[in-house]
């Protein structure tokens, strides 16, 4: 598949600079005049794999996507969530081998840029290697808060402080509004990534929707009471540094 600029896939990206960052026209037209490959992908499907040295960055156009470590026994540590405009191995352009996998959990359409390409936009477009630095940097700072959640949050706390983050991810890229956001997600996924059973997940969302704090249908988070999640999670979103923040 020959690669060749593509205004759907950059305008994802483009999007979700713009939430933690400023850009000039003439980084939106740089960013727009990358070259991309275009997939569609099934549903647990592999991006990437640990061990792998990949030779371009990911980008999710639609789905949803995970970072994950699989241990010998089977068992999945999901590292993040990914959602539209996210770069899911921006980290491979400077370290050459993955040490975690990258896969889908939901079908999905991804844009897969050549390191060369995103090498020499950043050579030549200070501001844009900025705001990827400030992209890591952001991940690191989601990394440290869920650090925390693992350790500290009961499992209450720690779902409805996850709830919190994704719908503020998603509303600052148009992907959520009015407190209602896409949440493609199952039990399991959920457990995988807050190092709990599905069986305690499900007490958890049991616990949240007899509080009327949420609701859950067809795959999509209603968060009924905001401040009251914002407030038993002791939510706070400097973390994600976002320069849309949520007003609804």
């Amino acid at each position: 598949m020959s690669s060749a600029p593509d205004l759907h896939a950059t305008n994802r990206l483009i999007r979700k600079l713009e939430s933690i960052a400023s850009l000039s026209e003439a980084e939106r037209q740089a960013i727009e005049s990358l070259p991309v490959r275009i997939h569609k992908l099934n549903v647990r499907q592999d991006i990437v794999r640990d061990g792998d040295k990949p030779s371009h960055c990911c980008l999710i156009i639609d789905g949803w996507a995970c970072r994950y470590k699989l241990l010998s026994q089977g068992k999945r540590q999901i590292l993040s969530f990914h959602v539209p405009g996210d770069i899911l191995d921006l980290q491979s352009l400077h370290v050459p081998t993955m040490d975690h996998s990258v896969g889908t959990l939901t079908k999905a359409t991804v844009a897969f840029i050549p390191h060369e390409s995103l090498r020499e936009l950043t050579a030549h477009h200070s501001g844009i290697a900025a705001i990827f630095w400030r992209d890591t940097l952001i991940d690191a700072g989601i990394f440290r808060e869920w650090l925390v959640s693992m350790g500290r949050r009961s499992a209450f706390e720690h779902v409805a402080h996850l709830f919190c983050e994704l719908y503020l991810k998603l509303q600052a890229v148009g992907l959520a509004g009015n407190y209602r956001c896409p949440l493609p997600v199952t039990q399991a996924d959920l457990a995988d990534a807050l190092g709990l059973t599905p069986v305690h997940i499900n007490r958890v969302l049991q616990e949240m929707r007899g509080k009327t704090l949420i609701t859950l249908r067809s795959s999509t988070l209603v968060i009924e009471a905001w401040n009251e999640l914002l407030r038993v999670s002791e939510f706070d979103p400097t973390y994600l540094q976002l320069e849309k923040r949520a007003t609804g």
